[in-house]
């Protein structure tokens, strides 16, 4: 063999075990597609919750970061980065890199929004790859402790002898909480005034303070102040009651028929992330969501794990997306 053949095979196989073993950038129909190596994740994975923190958003992240952090080997970092209703943080996460140490940990309002807002600078079902469900809970409408009403029934025939007495918070427009206060109002007849908020945690706060008397929103961002009688817990949007409040009825237990809006937590990347890092990610969810420790954390927020594969997520966005658009149409339920 002659000396510039063995350097050129030499040089060759080099290349080949370079490509085997770190991250490079391929050409991509609509930009790049990051390959992963073989060792991802080699450095810390990055969290964006589109919600302030102590939301239940935030406070689910939290709960399950821990068990990432061991499964993937590698530091979870979570990035809170709240506003519109979630859309803020997503458009953040959206514009990432796909190399699957950026990953969007958020809520339902992520099939909400593109009803409630007329343009958002991402596609929900183009910009995104679903990664899989991390847990699914009710909402609960609570109100502060100086309001004087214990139940749904009375709060209805307050609201209705006096129609500009009640408002109503969420966590921001299109989030579950606000389409479950739309809901109630087409439901029961009555007239509240929705006040979005950035966050769970802004929103407990100022309902807790006198300053809004009621709020619809996720159990984790209201489950220790209804359990300290800071708030009092009336009612939950599901069709079942709350492992964590079973003596809170639902809303058609209180009587308003035709009501129900779930909630979900759920994990995303950009689009174009490699398959390998997605495989990798679902794993770790089915892994983190099964362990009998973070059962009973969920469990204590009302929440339940759920799992499954990406494929299953992005039914329900893509089913969630057509439902909520014609909620949304009905009600009138616009950005606020």
């Amino acid at each position: 063999m002659t000396g510039s053949n063995f350097q050129r095979r030499m040089t060759r196989a080099l290349a080949a075990m370079a490509c085997a073993t770190t991250a490079v950038l391929v050409a991509w129909p609509g930009g790049a597609v990051a390959q992963p190596s073989s060792s991802y994740p080699d450095k810390p994975v990055r969290f964006v919750v589109p919600y302030p923190p102590g939301g239940g958003t935030d406070v689910i992240a939290r709960i399950v970061q821990g068990k990432f952090q061991d499964v993937l080997g590698q530091p979870v970092v979570i990035e809170n980065k709240g506003g519109a209703g979630g859309s803020v943080g997503t458009e953040m996460a959206a514009k990432a890199g796909p190399d699957g140490y950026t990953v969007l940990f958020t809520l339902s309002s992520h099939t909400i929004n593109p009803a409630i807002y007329p343009k958002l600078n991402f596609d929900t079902v183009k910009d995104f790859e679903p990664i899989g469900t991390v847990a699914s809970l009710p909402q609960i409408l609570v109100a502060g402790p100086q309001v004087p009403v214990n139940t749904v029934a009375e709060l209805v025939a307050m609201a209705k002898a006096k129609p500009e007495m009640f408002a109503y918070a969420s966590v921001g427009n299109g989030s579950p909480g606000h389409l479950a206060g739309e809901l109630m109002k087409l439901r029961t007849g009555i007239k509240m005034t929705h006040i979005p908020y950035r966050g769970g945690g802004p929103a407990v706060t100022d309902v807790m303070g006198g300053q809004v008397p009621l709020l619809w929103v996720s159990i984790p961002a209201a489950a220790q102040f209804v359990k300290a009688g800071k708030l009092k817990a009336l009612a939950v949007s599901t069709l079942k009651r709350s492992a964590a409040f079973p003596e809170v009825p639902t809303m058609v237990e209180a009587g308003v028929a035709d009501f129900e809006v779930d909630s979900w937590y759920a994990m995303f990347v950009p689009t174009r992330t490699p398959k390998a890092v997605i495989d990798k990610l679902n794993k770790a969810l089915n892994s983190v969501v099964a362990d009998a420790d973070i059962k009973t954390k969920l469990l204590a927020q009302g929440s339940e794990g759920v799992g499954g594969t990406p494929d299953a997520l992005g039914k329900t966005v893509s089913a969630e997306i057509t439902k909520w658009a014609k909620l949304a149409k009905d009600a009138q339920i616009k950005a606020d």
